[in-house]
């Protein structure tokens, strides 16, 4: 091979550990996306293959490497997102990093995911919709403790409909809290994972952070808090109305959900859909937008999303 087809990229010692991966996995992951072969001699990356494939194999490394210089880990699922941006000629992913402790620091891994981190930090309101798998709810909640933790508000509120339960949540064992913590499982194992067990058993003592169903904000005023709405595809339009005004003095909200995974009994009495056409472009309120190309889960998680949509599509154009 000739030396024009290859190129070195220098890298710091903790880029190209991240480069490379654990046993290699991440340069398997790029060498496969771009055909090129990856070295790591040691001060950097090698790139071997053809013109095209170094150069979006360099541009996935260089995005890889700008993450790692914000404090930020790296994962699978950060360097496929490189090897998105790289193939699209997407600009890299922006936006403010979330120090938190545990996790170190916690940033967008997609230009959608940034634009949301933008959008939660300037406005009061904001609505986070799209497929599972985008990190709607676990940027939400992991910014609202990034303000519990810097003192900026006095409580984490996350809430969510516990739809599934209807007419049979009497039937189960137990008290309210035990009949409704399955459905809120989600949110605990997102907050422990972001904020460490210990820290989240201190904090959910001393009242500064709380998981409730949507029923338990009714009669509220949630004044100095982040207040995150989960799963808001499944409130009614009367549910939805009663949380958004819960919104006291010094409080801001996240809302997030899936148009598209609703199980309410009837469809069209969804508050999300509702509430985002009556209050998009309303002072303070802002909308992010996911799309299957930004599932940052399991590379068949965004396969199957799309493939979902196709059939829906075509649903509607046979329908028309």
């Amino acid at each position: 091979m000739s030396p024009a087809a290859e190129a070195f990229v220098p890298l710091s010692d903790a880029a190209l550990r991240a480069v490379s991966g654990p046993h290699s996995r991440h340069a398997a992951l790029i060498e496969d996306a771009f055909h090129v072969h990856v070295e790591t001699p040691g001060g950097g990356v090698r790139l071997k293959g053809d013109a095209k494939g170094r150069e979006h194999a360099r541009k996935a490394v260089d995005l890889i490497a700008r993450r790692i210089e914000t404090g930020a880990g790296v994962d699978e699922s950060d360097v496929r997102a490189a090897i998105t941006a790289a193939r699209s000629g997407e600009a890299a992913a922006s936006g403010p990093a979330l120090p938190l402790g545990r996790r170190g620091v916690i940033a967008a891994k997609t230009p959608a995911q940034a634009r949301y981190l933008e959008a939660l930090a300037q406005h009061e309101l904001v609505f986070g919709v799209g497929p599972a798998g985008t990190g709607k709810t676990f940027l939400a909640v992991a910014y609202g403790a990034s303000l519990l933790i810097r003192g900026e508000v006095d409580r984490l509120v996350v809430t969510r409909p516990a739809v599934e339960a209807g007419e049979r949540l009497g039937f189960l064992p137990g008290d309210l809290n035990e009949k409704v913590d399955p459905y809120l499982a989600p949110i605990w194992d997102a907050l422990g994972d972001i904020m460490g067990a210990e820290a989240l058993r201190r904090r959910r003592e001393r009242g500064e952070i709380e998981v409730a169903p949507i029923a338990f904000m009714r009669g509220r005023t949630l004044a100095h808090a982040f207040i995150v709405v989960d799963e808001a595809q499944n409130t009614s339009r009367m549910q939805m109305k009663m949380v958004l005004t819960r919104i006291g003095e010094g409080a801001r909200m996240a809302v997030t959900g899936d148009p598209s995974q609703i199980d309410l009994p009837n469809p069209s009495d969804s508050g999300l859909s509702h509430a985002i056409a009556i209050l998009e472009g309303v002072k303070g309120v802002s909308v992010s937008r996911f799309e299957a190309s930004d599932v940052v889960r399991h590379p068949m998680v965004e396969r199957i999303v799309k493939a979902y949509d196709a059939d829906a599509a075509k649903r509607t154009q046979n329908r028309t």
